[in-house]
């Protein structure tokens, strides 16, 4: 009963936290120090893996570098706690001097990803289990419980001997909460936070077996002690949402823990974060962030061969977070050491990643790492020096893009990427597919990318929001694949709509609600009566299908036949499919209601039909680009705020191009000369005043 009480009053905690700073477009100078650069420009230094003779050394050439901020501490507890209780800080408080001397801002991050030897040889009970019943061993990372009580407790009070010795540091400008979070655990303290939280969920076991159906193969429960912990296998669809709705209440739950426990000891205009990576499926990001001050997250090309615009993409996720300007707080300096080819970045490219993060809304661009360890698991990896201590040949290249980013920074100050077209993401959506594809091409990620690929090569600007956010602003809004939407997404939705917004939706959407169960109206479930048409029917396909009308091409993967229902409903193009069930049957319906329109694309389209679908979308709403017919390599952005829009351009091809710059564009800097701007180059203006 102790357990199951400590765990009931943790459930009721979850998603709880203090205050974070108010929401804007923009934290520019990001860590609110007004003193501070713009522009954080830095790398990622390990002063406990070198001879303190050398941190002077190291510091000088990350200056000379252009870098202006540090991040260190995050795997370090053996260092700061060599055994339980006796702390030894005497050697980081120097080493923070020595950067501070060099002019450089400093983020901590706190060290919980990497426990300490003697705590996992004394607590075993704190490493991860798997979900085949094994428990972690010592020397790896994240090889700990994200539910134990106990490893909680030695990582809050690690946090908060740092923020203690270092939260009033003005030099200290942001926290890293642990490191790329992520794996669950299936240990006996993670089964009972699962069951304490379903019973904060559904509040009895009746409602739970109603909402997961458990009626189905003879799954009814008696108790919440029954219900099993499983992320994988042939459960439930309702348990296996409702396992990463645990992960993301748990993991939220876990650094929080340490956020509570700093902020009252840090200076109020530091930021506190957490690092993330890619588009992490482990727990719902958009939780995670309600209550952190920014987002900031790892950024890696891992085989060397960059997809710049699903790359834009992952970076508005971010951004979509908490809807303001992140940090990017990790990079690569050429190449990672754990992809199958560990192929380098082209000469140039480095540049393009910091700049699109840039452009995407980074206000940060730090490094992985300065330099490798003599040895460990990621002696392999890219780093900005050798293990000789002297530049690698991808220093000069850096050094010109924190040059270029210093230079921008009074800028960029205080903006953030501006754009008339949001898309929706839905962790909910993205893991009830994957549970059931149905087609095992049916990847939630790229059918996302590739409604955002010519949306944002068009648009020159898209956000990626969540479902719940205030779209009021945008005039067009995308949801790709909205297969699980509840009530009030839907009447929120609704309102956009009747309010002047255009909606778009696409295969899939309006399928499920929040416990992944079918509605009882056919697709787009909640959203049927204002589309005034319904799915009659879904289809996997194993070969494509013909798209004939205002939109012509090919469907491939998925499609759905559209069925009108109300008046004024638009049948803007039709399959294609002689003899088969869709010929002759809607793909894509429009209606308009209210001032506004909704549109249901029911076929996953290939590219062409996709840019076509694109360019009319956009078209009714009445969305331009800043800079029209400019080349496919060129990818544009326009951050604005504080009375100023600033242009980014960046060429990602070989070759240079014409850029024709509208009336009134200044050049402010970069590879812009005659018109063109250079193979790889980047190059930014200034267009005059915000409006």
């Amino acid at each position: 009963m102790a357990r199951w009480a400590r765990w009931a009053l943790l459930a009721a905690a979850l998603g709880s936290a203090a205050p974070a700073l108010a929401q804007a477009g923009s934290l520019n100078r990001a860590t609110a120090f007004a003193d501070k650069p713009a522009i954080a420009v830095g790398v990622a230094w390990y002063p406990e893996q070198w001879p303190e003779a050398r941190w002077d050394t190291d510091l000088a050439l990350m200056k000379a570098t252009g870098f202006n901020t540090v991040r260190v501490g995050e795997f370090a507890w053996s260092r700061m706690e060599p055994e339980e209780g006796k702390f030894d800080f005497a050697w980081l408080d120097r080493a923070i001097a020595a950067a501070k001397k060099h002019g450089m801002m400093v983020v901590i991050g706190t060290p919980s990803a990497a426990p300490p030897a003697w705590l996992t040889q004394k607590y075993p009970e704190v490493l991860r289990v798997d979900e085949n019943g094994t428990r972690a061993g010592h020397g790896g990372r994240r090889h700990f419980s994200f539910a134990s009580a106990r490893y909680r407790d030695f990582s809050r009070r690690i946090a908060v001997e740092m923020a203690r010795r270092y939260g009033k540091d003005p030099s200290v400008v942001g926290w890293q909460i642990d490191n790329e979070v992520g794996p669950p655990s299936f240990d006996p303290e993670s089964v009972a936070a699962w069951h304490a939280f379903l019973q904060k969920r559904y509040g009895s076991i009746d409602e739970l077996n109603r909402r997961w159906t458990t009626e189905y193969w003879s799954q009814h429960y008696n108790d919440f002690g029954q219900v099993p912990l499983r992320a994988t296998g042939q459960q439930n669809p309702g348990l296996l949402l409702d396992f990463k709705h645990f992960t993301t209440a748990t993991w939220t739950d876990y650094v929080q823990n340490q956020v509570r426990a700093i902020r009252p000891l840090i200076d109020p205009r530091a930021f506190v974060t957490t690092n993330t990576m890619f588009w992490n499926a482990g727990f719902d990001h958009y939780a995670m962030h309600r209550d952190l001050d920014i987002a900031s997250w790892d950024n890696y090309i891992q085989e060397g061969r960059p997809d710049w615009v699903a790359n834009g993409a992952n970076h508005d996720l971010v951004r979509g977070y908490k809807q303001r300007n992140f940090w990017l707080m990790e990079t690569q300096p050429g190449r990672v050491d754990w992809a199958p080819v560990n192929r380098a970045l082209d000469p140039g490219q480095v540049r393009e990643m910091a700049w699109q993060a840039v452009a995407h809304g980074a206000d940060a661009v730090l490094y992985w790492q300065w330099r490798p360890a003599a040895n460990g698991q990621e002696t392999y990896h890219g780093a900005v020096l050798g293990q000789d201590g002297k530049p690698n040949p991808i220093q000069p290249e850096i050094a010109r893009t924190a040059a270029d980013l210093v230079a921008a920074a009074p800028l960029l100050a205080d903006t953030a990427p501006s754009a008339d077209v949001a898309m929706l993401f839905s962790y909910d959506s993205r893991w009830a597919i994957d549970i059931q594809r149905h087609h095992k091409d049916f990847d939630a990620i790229k059918a996302f990318t590739d409604f955002y690929r010519p949306l944002r090569t068009q648009a020159q600007g898209v956000h990626v929001v969540a479902p719940e956010a205030d779209l009021a602003r945008y005039k067009l809004v995308v949801a790709p694949n909205l297969m699980v939407l509840t009530e009030g997404q839907a009447k929120a939705l609704e309102s956009y709509v009747r309010s002047g917004g255009n909606l778009v939706l696409g295969p899939r959407s309006g399928m499920r609600d929040d416990a992944n169960a079918l509605w009882p109206q056919k697709q787009p479930g909640p959203l049927a009566t204002l589309l005034g048409a319904e799915i009659a029917q879904y289809y996997a396909l194993d070969e494509s299908v013909g798209v004939t009308g205002a939109v012509a091409g090919k469907a491939t993967i998925w499609a759905e036949d559209i069925t009108p229902l109300a008046k004024g409903v638009q049948v803007r193009a039709t399959y294609a499919d002689k003899g088969g069930w869709l010929d002759g049957k809607p793909a894509i319906v429009t209606r308009k209601v209210g001032k506004g329109s909704i549109t249901y694309v029911g076929a996953w389209l290939d590219p062409a039909a996709m840019a076509q679908l694109a360019t009319s979308l956009l078209a009714d709403a009445k969305v331009r680009p800043i800079l029209p017919g400019a080349d496919p390599d060129l990818e544009i952005a326009v951050r604005a705020g504080g009375r100023k829009r600033v242009l980014i351009a960046i060429n990602h091809g070989k070759q240079p191009h014409p850029l024709a710059l509208p009336a009134g564009a200044k050049p402010a800097g970069g590879d812009w000369a005659d018109g063109q701007i250079a193979a790889h180059g980047i190059a930014w203006f200034t267009l005059g005043d915000a409006k």
